[in-house]
């Protein structure tokens, strides 16, 4: 059988600044490294909070034959992730992200791609999507390369040839430090064109439609795109906006109050959880209040990708599954 929810991109370790306002530029300390990579967090998430629900997760990417990969490799196994079609990639290095965080809570990021950026179509092979209900799909691997982007294309009509009732949702996670905005706008156009569920902040939003309020920014991406905007508010919680016809409806629910440590992959983690809530027909206040509580926890430690199971999401945040 095949994953029933597949990624596809980056692979990397993130390598962070250990105390807060200390620029790259200037020597000093780093913590990790950390498995890393945007849609790779989304997936361990997902296969975290998927565990005895009877969904499975596959992810599509390409490490180098070093350590680093190896590392990625292994937390992605352990934690319920199907990794045959993760490709090793000889003689160049796994990617490397380095982390500063700054002291009005923006992060900087150098990144330095090696085999993160080469997953090709030629890596996308269509009997891995038998069995999929749900194929994610990250900006940040639209921008890594035009290899990865045109593998992510390549899925996306594999996914929906797959299973004409898939969810595509898509994570704008848009990087500058990459590509260009208008650019990255550019290579998106093609997946908010045909995802269901749209998962961006409250800044991207506002890049991706020249909207100068996030709330407004949302409402304008569920008219022009998808039926679903979640719109992720970090600490305060998620909106939820969908439509019915021409019935638009608007669910907010609370963040919860946690001690943040690392706020690197929170989002990341909360679209999983959401996904998954997702294929399990929940409620959408449920779906929401589970995808907070995920990112909240994610942040209480460092590193991208938590170790939290869904035993101890669903006892802290009070969900019934």
């Amino acid at each position: 059988m095949g994953p029933n929810i597949i990624c596809l991109g980056e692979l990397l370790v993130e390598i962070m600044r250990a105390e807060v306002g200390v620029p790259h530029s200037v020597p000093g300390i780093y913590k990790g490294p950390y498995p890393s990579g945007a849609p790779a967090i989304f997936i361990d998430s997902a296969a975290r909070m998927a565990q005895g629900t009877g969904l499975s997760c596959g992810y599509i990417g390409a490490i180098g034959n070093d350590d680093f990969g190896h590392m990625i490799v292994t937390k992605l196994k352990n934690d319920g992730v199907d990794v045959s079609q993760i490709v090793t990639k000889h003689g160049i290095h796994t990617g490397v992200g380095f982390v500063q965080y700054n002291q009005d809570g923006t992060r900087k990021f150098i990144f330095a791609t090696g085999a993160s950026g080469m997953t090709s179509p030629n890596d996308v092979k269509p009997d891995y999507f038998k069995d999929v209900k749900a194929f994610h799909i990250m900006g940040s691997a639209l921008s890594i390369s035009e290899l990865s982007r045109e593998a992510c294309y390549k899925a996306l009509k594999i996914a929906q040839k797959a299973n004409p009732k898939v969810v595509i949702s898509f994570d704008p996670n848009l990087r500058p430090e990459m590509l260009a905005i208008d650019k990255i706008i550019e290579i998106c156009q093609p997946i908010l064109d045909e995802a269901n569920i749209l998962l961006p902040s409250g800044e991207e939003a506002e890049m991706l439609v020249r909207v100068n309020n996030p709330r407004d920014a949302c409402l304008t991406l569920l008219k022009k795109h998808a039926s679903m905007v979640v719109w992720k508010r970090g600490k305060d919680g998620s909106t939820v906006f969908s439509k019915e016809g021409t019935e638009i409806n608007e669910i907010a629910i609370p963040g919860f109050k946690v001690k943040q440590v690392d706020p690197t992959g929170a989002g990341d983690s909360f679209g999983g959880a959401f996904v998954v809530a997702t294929l399990l027909g929940w409620p959408i206040q449920k779906r929401l209040r589970f995808a907070n509580a995920v990112g909240a926890l994610k942040v209480t430690t460092w590193g991208p990708m938590s170790d939290t199971s869904l035993e101890e999401v669903l006892k802290f945040a009070n969900i019934t599954p």
